[in-house]
């Protein structure tokens, strides 16, 4: 594609964003996009990264131009975008962990393929206890042949567990949840009664300067949007529990954090939960939809305890229909909704075939940050608190297929270490070098306070006023 269209492809992809997220249709055509190549993939993945990426920075400028009548100019590198997507650390003198586990994977079942997400250990538990066999992919390999698909995603749902069958997409679209996906707006949005809320705007160059963002998120949607809103100056404060630990994933999201845990089974942790989240600004979580309202933290209990609260919340199924509780992440949802077995056919492929990065992940957390923005927005404006939900299954829905042949398909250039920031981060696991931004917000570039640090560094409190400024 020419330069020109790719630019209206990323654009197109903002202003249905833009829409979802209810701002005014004039700021989207303020991001400009450059950058040249894309990633190799069946469908637009870079047009996706840099339009969720441009949606998050559009919701920063209208936060300051409320603030300030000026709105800043926005430009997003297309190449840079689609590298954030992928990973943005690279160790100095050590390795980061196997991204998979090793029996995490697609298989072919006797009718169909089928992906077990084993990265959990309760999860890699519950998939070798249905299927009896080994740890190994052979094993496993030979025990998934001996199952029905649809027979073995249901057993290892049943027990706790991670699988989904490959579907094409006319078949999602058929399939009832298929159905209940697509009857749901791209993000739901509602906004609360007018409330009294604190004395704040932004400042210039750190928009979030004082703002208090409490994570309760995991893999990986939401702690890429809490990454985001930290580089704005937020202060976030991500909540585990104890023993929880994501190897995987954790050098790369944590950037700008403070991390502690909490033991949410009991009941001193629990009230020190509910105080966190009574002076937080912003809550993003991605804990399954029933599980808050278990502890007694459902949509209306958090509304009560924190009237201004902006609220955004993830699930993987969507919000309705039979699955909306259903554990599932991207590569599970690219396997349900026909991602892969579209990127199967269109590559020529006797196996599925996989987005080359977490895109749906990646781009419903930039999402989820926009979300967040526009709601700082929409309390400073109009003294309003307000609710938004995202699932990867309606952001899969997003994701153009191409229309061109691959041939004609321009990879970007390999990463180099100019494409890097010079400064050395001191990361709980070693010296590691990040990217470089992927978009450039006029004024106000992305900068992290905190390095990369180990789930649990620090204590599960709000830092004092004086120190968020």
């Amino acid at each position: 594609m020419e330069n020109d269209q790719v630019t209206q492809a990323a654009s197109q992809h903002l202003r249905e964003f833009w829409t979802a997220l209810g701002g005014a249709p004039a700021l989207a055509a303020t991001c400009g996009f450059g950058g040249t190549g894309e990633l190799v993939s069946a469908f637009r993945v870079t047009d996706l990264a840099a339009a969720a990426i441009g949606a998050a920075a559009t919701a920063a400028t209208e936060l300051l131009q409320a603030s300030t009548g000026h709105l800043p100019a926005i430009q997003v590198d297309r190449r840079m975008a689609s590298l954030w997507f992928g990973t943005s650390l690279h160790p100095l003198g050590w390795t980061m962990p196997p991204l998979w586990d090793a029996i995490a994977g697609n298989y072919r079942a006797r009718d169909r393929w089928v992906r077990l997400h084993t990265n959990a250990p309760h999860h890699r538990e519950a998939a070798l206890s249905v299927l009896d066999c080994a740890a190994d992919q052979e094993s496993v390999r030979q025990a998934v042949a001996g199952w029905d698909a649809d027979t073995l995603e249901a057993a290892i749902v049943a027990r706790g567990g991670c699988a989904a069958v490959m579907y094409s997409r006319e078949e999602w679209a058929a399939h009832p949840q298929g159905q209940a996906v697509a009857a749901e707006p791209l993000l739901h949005v509602a906004t609360g009664p007018r409330v009294t809320t604190r004395a704040w705007e932004p400042s210039r160059d750190r928009p979030l300067r004082g703002i208090r963002v409490l994570d309760l998120t995991r893999i990986l949607a939401g702690p890429v949007a809490t990454r985001f809103l930290a580089g704005l100056g937020a202060e976030v404060l991500r909540i585990d529990p104890y023993g929880w630990e994501e190897p995987n994933t954790v050098p790369e999201v944590v950037l700008g954090k403070r991390c502690a845990r909490l033991n949410l089974k009991d009941p001193t942790d629990l009230e020190t939960l509910r105080r966190l989240m009574a002076h937080a600004d912003i809550l993003v979580h991605g804990y399954r939809s029933d599980a808050l309202a278990k502890l007694g933290l459902d949509a209306a209990q958090r509304r009560e305890l924190n009237p201004a609260l902006i609220d955004v919340s993830l699930d993987a199924y969507g919000w309705s229909g039979a699955w909306q509780c259903r554990r599932g992440f991207d590569s599970l949802i690219q396997m349900s909704t026909g991602i892969a077995e579209a990127g199967m056919r269109v590559m020529g492929s006797a196996a599925p075939v996989n987005l080359p990065v977490q895109a749906i992940d990646h781009a419903t957390g930039y999402l989820m940050a926009a979300a967040a923005l526009r709601g700082l927005t929409l309390r400073m404006t109009q003294g309003v608190g307000i609710e938004v939900r995202a699932s990867l299954a309606r952001t899969a829905a997003v994701l153009q297929l191409r229309t061109e042949p691959m041939r004609e398909v321009s990879g970007f250039a390999a990463e180099t270490p100019v494409d890097r920031s010079a400064h050395v981060e001191p990361t709980s696991w070693g010296p590691a070098a990040r990217l470089l931004p992927p978009v450039q917000v006029e004024g106000a570039p992305l900068a992290w306070r905190y390095p990369a640090r180990a789930l649990g560094a620090y204590e599960p409190e709000w830092l004092p006023s004086n120190e968020l400024l």
